[in-house]
C-alpha cells in the first residue's frame, strides 16, 4: 500500500487518520503558527527571490530540495542554509514513488542527501537538516516510507497546497487557495520552480501579509 494525496487544496482529516501517525501533515498547537514549505528548488532567480522576501520579512521556512538542482546550483543551496532555513530531502531526481522499487527510491533519497552534504562541504549530516523528507507528487509506497523511517527520516506531507504550478489557476486563485483553507499549525506548500513562479510570486507576499495581520507567525520545521 502506498500514500497518494490527490492534492485537494486542504487535505481532509480522514486522510491523516488512514495513515501512520509518523506522517507529518501539520503541527497542531494553541499558538498561531504556520509552516511555510517550498518544493523543487533550488532554482536561479526563483529561489533567490523567495529568500530575499523571507529575509525582508524575517521569516524562516523549510525547503525540500531536489538533489540534482542542488548539484547544478550549489551557491543558491548554500544561501538557503546560511539564511537559517531548514532543508528537507525531495529525492535526487524528483521520483514518483509508485513508479519505482523501494531500493531505487531509497538510493535516490540517499543520493540527494549526499549531494546536499557535499554542497555544504560537511562530513556528515548537519542535524536537524537532511532528516526531513517529502515525497514528490505526494506519492510514496508504504515500504519506501518504512525504509526512510529506518534511516531516521521524518516523512513530511502537507495540509494545504497553493496549486501555484497549475497554469489553469490564476495568481489570485492561488492566493485564495491558501488564505481560505489554512489553519494554525498547517504545513503549507509553495514551489520555488520556474513553472510555479508567476503564481507564487503574486500569492506568497500576500499570504504572508494576510496571516501576519491576523497575528500569526511563520516558523520552519
Amino acid at each position: 500500500m502506498g500514500v497518494f494525496i490527490p492534492l485537494p487544496i486542504r487535505v481532509p482529516s480522514f486522510i491523516k487518520w488512514m495513515h501512520p501517525s509518523w506522517y507529518i501533515w501539520d503541527k497542531p498547537s494553541q499558538k498561531k503558527v504556520i509552516y511555510l514549505t517550498f518544493d523543487d528548488g533550488p532554482i536561479p532567480e526563483v529561489t533567490e527571490w523567495v529568500l530575499a522576501l523571507l529575509k525582508q520579512r524575517d521569516i524562516k521556512a523549510t525547503f525540500f530540495c531536489i538533489g540534482d538542482n542542488v548539484h547544478k546550483h550549489p551557491d543558491i543551496f548554500k544561501q538557503i542554509f546560511d539564511d537559517g532555513h531548514t532543508i528537507g530531502n525531495h529525492t535526487q531526481h524528483h521520483l514518483k514513488g509508485w513508479k519505482h522499487t523501494k531500493e531505487k527510491y531509497l538510493y535516490d533519497a540517499e543520493l540527494a542527501e549526499t549531494t546536499m552534504t557535499h554542497a555544504l562541504q560537511l562530513e556528515e549530516r548537519h542535524l536537524p537538516n537532511f532528516l526531513l523528507f517529502r515525497p514528490p507528487y505526494g506519492k510514496i509506497k508504504r515500504k519506501q516510507a518504512k525504509g526512510l523511517r529506518k534511516k531516521n527520516y521524518q516523512i513530511c506531507m502537507y495540509r494545504t497546497v497553493a496549486y501555484d504550478w497549475d497554469a489553469s489557476v490564476t495568481p489570485e486563485q492561488c492566493y485564495m487557495n491558501i488564505v481560505k483553507n489554512t489553519r494554525g499549525g498547517d504545513l503549507v506548500v509553495f514551489h520555488d520552480s520556474v513553472k510555479a513562479s508567476k503564481n507564487m510570486k503574486y500569492a506568497l507576499p500576500k499570504v504572508i501579509d494576510f496571516f501576519l495581520e491576523k497575528g500569526y507567525r511563520f516558523e520552519s520545521m
